[in-house]
C-alpha cells in the first residue's frame, strides 16, 4: 500500500504482475501506468545495477510521486505522457525492440477516485472534472454542457454500457438549459432521477459515470494504441501483462492477442495458398486469464473486477 494525500491505494495484482513479467535483473522494463508506484517498486526490488525501467502517467500527482522514486533510484525515469505514445519515447531513448517487459494497469487509482476535487466519482461531491491530466483536453463538465443529447446518449450507452442512454441523456439537456452542470453530486442528481431501473446495490449514475471519464480520458482508444506500440517496443521473449477493470477494456486485450496468436493468416481467406511463415503466431499467451484471489478481495473491494492477461513476443 502506498500513501498519497491521506488517500489509500493498494495495488491490485501487485506480486502476480511482477512475477508475469518474468523480470530478469539485467533487463529494461516499461509501467505503462506508473500511479503511485506500486508496480513500479517491485520491479525495481528484482532489477541489478544494469537493469532499467521507464514510467509513463498522465496524472501530475502520480508523476510527483514518480520523480520522487527516481531521485530516489537512479534505475527509474518517469514520464507524464498516456502509454499510448510510449512508441514514440522508446524510440527516442534508443529502446525499441530492446523492451524485455510492459506492464498496462488500466484502474484508476484509488486517490484519484477518492479526491472530489478530481471529479471522477459521484460519491463525494466536487468540480466536475474527470480528467487523468487537468491540462490537457476537455473536462467532463464542458462535455455534458455543449455536447448534443445524441452524443451523450452515445457516450453513456457505448462506453459505460448504460441501458438507459437515450433518457439520461435528456435529462442532462434538459437541466442544463436551465443551469449548466459544474458538481459531481449534481450530475448524480439528475442521472439518479432518470434512471427508471437501479440496479441492486450499485449507484444509478454508475455506468454514466465511468461512460463520461471513458471518453474524457479517451480510454479506449489510448488502450488500442498502446498494445500496438507494445508489441513493436518489445524484444523477442518479452512480456506484455495487461489488467484491466472492466468488460469494454478486456475485450479490447482479449481480441488483440487472439489476432496475434492466429498470426496474419488470420486477415486471409480459406483455402488460398500462402507460406507457412503466414500462419506462425506473433505471441504466445501465458495461462488463462487472471482475476484476484480471495484474499485480495477481501483486503481490496476494488479488486473485483480486476482481470489480467499475459503474451509473451514470439517474434
Amino acid at each position: 500500500m502506498t500513501i498519497d494525500s491521506g488517500f489509500n491505494h493498494i495495488t491490485v495484482l501487485l506480486d502476480e504482475a511482477v512475477e508475469a513479467l518474468a523480470v530478469r535483473p539485467d533487463g529494461c522494463y516499461l509501467d505503462g501506468t506508473f500511479g503511485r508506484g506500486g508496480h513500479s517498486r517491485l520491479i525495481l526490488s528484482r532489477l541489478g545495477p544494469d537493469g532499467r525501467l521507464l514510467g509513463f502517467d498522465k496524472d501530475p500527482q502520480a508523476i510527483a510521486t514518480g520523480q520522487t522514486l527516481a531521485a530516489e533510484d537512479g534505475r527509474f525515469v518517469v514520464v507524464q505522457r498516456s502509454f499510448a505514445e510510449l512508441g514514440s519515447e522508446v524510440a527516442q531513448r534508443g529502446l525499441h525492440g530492446k523492451v524485455s517487459g510492459i506492464l498496462l494497469d488500466l484502474g484508476v487509482s484509488s486517490p484519484q477516485l477518492d479526491d472530489p476535487e478530481r471529479g471522477f466519482s459521484f460519491l463525494n461531491d466536487g468540480p466536475l472534472d474527470m480528467r487523468m491530466d487537468p491540462s490537457r483536453g476537455i473536462s467532463a463538465a464542458e462535455f455534458v454542457n455543449t455536447a448534443s443529447a445524441e452524443e451523450i446518449a452515445r457516450v453513456f450507452k457505448e462506453y459505460g454500457e448504460e441501458r438507459f442512454s437515450g433518457r439520461m441523456a435528456r435529462a442532462v439537456v434538459e437541466r442544463r438549459d436551465i443551469k449548466p452542470f459544474e458538481r459531481t453530486a449534481d450530475l448524480a442528481e439528475v442521472l439518479k432521477v432518470a434512471n427508471p431501473a437501479w440496479e441492486k446495490g450499485k449507484n444509478p449514475a454508475t455506468r454514466a459515470f465511468q461512460g463520461l471519464r471513458i471518453h474524457v480520458n479517451n480510454e479506449l482508444g489510448d488502450l488500442e494504441a498502446g498494445l500496438e506500440a507494445a508489441l513493436d517496443c518489445l524484444e523477442v521473449g518479452g512480456r506484455l501483462v495487461v489488467i484491466s477493470f472492466h468488460s469494454l477494456e478486456d475485450r479490447i486485450v482479449k481480441l488483440f492477442m487472439r489476432k496475434l496468436v492466429k498470426g496474419e493468416a488470420d486477415n486471409l481467406p480459406r483455402n488460398l495458398p500462402v507460406r507457412h511463415v503466414a500462419f506462425e503466431p506473433k505471441i504466445k499467451i501465458h495461462g488463462k486469464a487472471q482475476t484476484a484471489s480471495d484474499a485480495e478481495l477481501k483486503a481490496n473491494p476494488r479488486s473485483r473486477s480486476a482481470v489480467m492477461r499475459v503474451a509473451e513476443k514470439l517474434r
